[in-house]
């Protein structure tokens, strides 16, 4: 047992937040009576999700396209060396996580995936095998997925989340290289002792590829990024504060913690950070503190340029000053290297399985309500697959938020958008944030995200009552009395009008 205060500290406070905010599993064999949810996706926020509907009385049916061995999304695919870059109280994706760490590593988040899933009794509810590839709308607003053998299901929530198959780019001259070439997401087993490595890319996959060499104790490892991109402290309390930027965009006052960042953690290194018209308000920084330090010790490089091609013992590649942008001009230099690794990302998976009017002009995704429910179906959620860029929101409590909002508006009638409004509030994130360098929804901060949520509650007065349950998931049994009595209201008006 750990006799560190702080760690202490830091599980007492995960096992508060575990025994006052997680819902309560069903007992076995349980009768689920609430709408009917399918879950398009088992990765960490499917099964999250999942977890949510069933504890509060959802039944739930769980379609996943891979096999068991796909439980967990893409850190059942990423290799063994990754790990959280955000601390984990900043990746509470359900309220009874157990973290033993501030960063744990892919094993420890696949555990704590595997044990909600079974701890909320959804293997009965999870198909794997089955790819989602249509699901429509009846009359009665019921939703049919693929065919009829799955029966009928009230809401849909989309989790399919933004990483699907690896990208892996032809580059001119591969075919010479004479060393190894491999993807970022297949580097387990891979020998890289005492050699020499050039990472291709630039984003969260080069650390990720950079953790891998240092682990394998190369020699020295180049990383070839073709743009500038933010990296930030692996400091809670930094990654936090940044992340309460309540507009969600480049202000007039962004310049601080852009210099601060510069000045004390850049340091010596400033010339690798973006340039002054490209704010940390834009795009999904990288959380590390390690990547720099190992540039400042000599173990690693970092270049900005454009890749020429393979030859037989490198990588051609045109490095460019800062604030030139790609394909700009610049020197061209030969990086050799013994293995080449493709940290080029993940193909996005598509939600082209939902209605083709989800994807209407101006209205297509991640133009949506709250960026998640597309206008006019206020019974589709598509949970953490529709953001583009963001600070701080990556796993946080905000996936049962989405779930409970979902529930409330398949509940109570009363609560539910309608599709203008769906686009009113839109356009009016639209208009608060015309001034922003880029598009209202492409980048948002977490207290940005909250602020959403806030307005959507309080603008409705029926929503009132469900702020403990949407916020916090207390008072289930509180807001569906209140729903009652409103239910008897309405027919009493009916039978009225109608005399």
């Amino acid at each position: 047992m750990t006799r560190n205060p702080i760690l202490l500290a830091y599980q007492f406070l995960q096992y508060l937040l575990a025994r006052l905010l997680s819902p309560s599993p069903p007992s076995p064999n349980a009768k689920l009576n609430r709408p009917r949810i399918a879950i398009i996706g088992a990765g960490l926020t499917g099964v999250s999700s999942a977890a949510h509907c069933v504890g509060h009385g959802f039944d739930v049916v769980i379609f996943e396209a891979g096999d068991r061995s796909h439980l967990g999304g893409i850190w059942a695919r990423v290799n063994s060396t990754s790990g959280l870059q955000i601390h984990s109280l900043m990746y509470r994706f359900f309220p009874n996580i157990e973290w033993k760490s501030g960063y744990p590593n892919r094993r420890e988040i696949l555990d704590n995936i595997d044990n909600i899933w079974h701890q909320y009794s959804l293997e009965e509810k999870t198909k794997f095998n089955v790819t989602v590839e249509k699901v429509w709308q009846d009359g009665a607003g019921r939703w049919t997925v693929n065919d009829e053998q799955y029966g009928k299901f009230d809401g849909i929530i989309a989790a399919i989340g933004t990483c699907g198959e690896p990208k892996v780019p032809h580059i001119p001259g591969q075919e010479k290289f004479q060393g190894n070439i491999y993807h970022s997401s297949e580097l387990d087993g891979k020998d890289a002792k005492g050699k020499k490595v050039a990472i291709i890319g630039g984003g969260a996959s080069a650390v990720e590829a950079l953790e891998f060499t240092s682990t394998a104790q190369a020699e020295k490892t180049f990383v070839l990024s073709r743009s500038d991109k933010w990296i930030i402290p692996r400091n809670a309390l930094v990654d936090t504060v940044l992340a309460m930027n309540i507009f969600g965009q480049e202000i007039l006052l962004s310049w601080i913690p852009e210099k601060l960042l510069r000045i004390f953690f850049y340091r010596d290194l400033a010339d690798l950070a973006p340039p002054s018209n490209k704010g940390v308000f834009t795009e999904t920084p990288m959380v590390n503190s390690d990547v720099l330090d190992k540039i400042r010790e000599g173990s690693a490089s970092w270049l900005r340029g454009d890749i020429v091609g393979f030859v037989e013992n490198g990588i051609r590649f045109t490095q460019r000053a800062q604030g030139v942008p790609p394909g700009g001009p610049g020197k061209e230099v030969t990086v050799e290297c013994d293995i080449a690794i493709m940290a080029t990302g993940f193909t996005r998976p598509k939600l082209s399985f939902l209605p083709d009017d989800c994807f209407a002009e101006p209205y297509a995704p991640p133009n949506w309500y709250l960026q998640t429910f597309p206008p006019g179906y206020m019974s589709v959620c598509a949970n953490n697959c529709t953001y583009v860029n963001a600070i701080g929101t990556v796993g946080n409590y905000h996936i049962g938020i989405y779930t409970r909002i979902l529930l409330m508006f398949l509940v109570d009638p009363l609560t539910r958008p309608r599709e203008g409004l769906m686009k009113a509030w839109i356009d009016m994130t639209r208009l608060f944030k015309k001034r922003s360098p880029t598009p209202a929804f492409d980048f948002f901060t977490y207290t940005e995200l909250l602020w959403w949520y806030f307005f959507c509650v309080a603008i409705n007065p029926f929503r009132w009552k469900w702020a403990l349950f949407v916020f916090f998931g207390i008072g289930k049994s509180l807001p569906m009395r209140f729903v009652k009595e409103e239910d008897a209201l309405r027919e009493k008006l009916d039978r009225y009008e109608s005399k």
